[in-house]
């Protein structure tokens, strides 16, 4: 907990990852960021709508905000809930909508409308977008009960939006949920979860069917039924969001590198990391700067 509170985005413009939780109805989306933030408020919330249907319970975009306690600082990471996918056309998330929320142009509460996506003339529409109101990492959050019987049109709509993601060369992760409903050695004792041929195999079959490796798997049990917090929920919720951050930097070392590119290609001299308004020094060490990132995330 304390590497995340102390984490730093190494663009000095940035001072929160935004991160964007994309999946089918009910997987988990809102559950996550309310797990999330139970760990931090130290007993169970339930902030962002969710539970069972069989339509999205988010319909509004959201920008979700972590706080360290309830008065507390906000965590520097930023979790962006979207209306849950379904199979049907013009039904759940609009495709045509994630390029928007991911070059920024989407501002927080905007309502979805499955049918059309967001206008450049809607007053909900951000004209000019900064890093900071970019997505600097995707995770799609899928429900480990569900990955063999995905249906063809729901995994389409995933590929159609992995390309968007891909040609914006934004990091991917996928969040396997309900792992403890899925696997009953799990459901007994949640340590097992890196342990259990099944999960590992749904971790495989996700991989391939989504498109990501399969280190880009990351098994976790959100709070549902539960009134008092787990510390093995914890780790897996916490391992989680290290991830994201590790992912995020990822893409700021790609902003880095492409600033420096487009400056030798104009035959300018590219400024130092030291130098320069946007970077600031802890692109060359933050890894070495005690920001407790860097445990290893469990291998299946």
């Amino acid at each position: 907990m304390a590497g995340i509170q102390s984490y730093k985005p190494i663009i000095s413009s940035v001072t929160q990852v935004r991160v964007l939780l994309i999946g089918p109805v009910g997987a988990g989306k809102s559950s996550f960021f309310n797990s999330i933030n139970s760990i931090f408020r130290g007993h169970v919330t339930s902030q962002a709508i969710a539970g069972s249907s069989g339509t999205s319970l988010t319909t509004q975009y959201r920008t979700y905000h972590v706080k360290a306690g309830r008065d507390g600082k906000p965590l520097p990471i930023i979790l962006c809930d979207t209306m849950g996918m379904e199979e049907s056309t013009g039904a759940g998330l609009n495709v045509d909508d994630i390029s928007s929320i991911l070059k920024g142009h989407i501002i927080d509460r905007y309502q979805f409308n499955s049918a059309v996506p967001l206008q450049a003339e809607h007053q909900g529409y951000n004209m000019t977008p900064g890093v900071q109101d970019k997505i600097h990492c995707v995770c799609y959050v899928i429900d480990a009960n569900k990955v063999s019987i995905m249906p063809t049109k729901l995994e389409e709509k995933l590929t159609a939006i992995r390309r968007k993601v891909n040609l914006m060369g934004i990091p991917q992760l996928v969040l396997l949920t309900k792992v403890d409903e899925a696997c009953p050695t799990v459901a007994q004792n949640l340590k097992d979860v890196y342990h259990s041929p099944y999960i590992r195999t749904m971790a495989k079959e996700v991989s391939q069917r989504v498109g990501v490796p399969l280190s880009c798997v990351l098994p976790v049990k959100n709070y549902s039924e539960e009134l008092e917090l787990d510390q093995c929920c914890d780790i897996l919720l916490l391992t989680a969001v290290n991830q994201m951050l590790r992912f995020a930097d990822n893409y700021f070392d790609d902003i880095g590198d492409q600033f420096s590119h487009d400056m030798q290609i104009r035959g300018a001299a590219v400024p130092q990391y030291n130098s320069m308004a946007v970077f600031d020094a802890r692109a060359l060490g933050a890894a070495a700067q005690g920001t407790n990132l860097g445990a290893r995330v469990p291998k299946y």
